[in-house]
């Protein structure tokens, strides 16, 4: 996989503002906010900024939380996880491995078969439905 890299003033013309502050600032949209946290269609979710494939509809689940959430990404190489302690809390941030988005955090509360909940922010995703 080929990185992508562009610099500040790309991003800033390729993305609307508040995909901007989520996916290049780390910034985070409110609960129940985003347009995918309650969509249940059948696709893929794509990274924002690159397009690269992160998750599918088949791992997404209802977790309560506000966020669209996944149980696992749709390949171990489409993420890449950081130790994130801002806020006074200690997380592990998710971002896309190809162009280094800020896509939220995963947690160690979700369902089986990963117990893991992958808490993404819809302003860094994109959908592609099933054909």
């Amino acid at each position: 996989m080929s990185k992508v890299y562009k610099d500040e003033s790309e991003w800033q013309k390729l993305l609307d503002d508040e995909s901007y502050r989520v996916t290049r600032l780390a910034g985070t949209e409110r609960p129940f906010s985003g347009k995918y946290w309650d969509f249940k269609e059948s696709g893929s979710y794509k990274c924002i900024c690159c397009g690269e494939h992160l998750f599918d509809s088949s791992s997404k689940y209802d977790s309560g939380c506000g966020w669209p959430s996944f149980f696992i990404p749709s390949n171990e190489e489409s993420i890449d996880e950081y130790e994130d302690n801002s806020f006074g809390m200690q997380r592990i941030e998710v971002k896309c491995s190809k162009c280094d988005a800020h896509l939220g955090h995963v947690f160690n509360d979700g369902p089986q078969p990963t117990g893991l909940r992958y808490c993404i922010n819809s302003a860094s995703l994109d959908f592609e439905q099933d054909k």
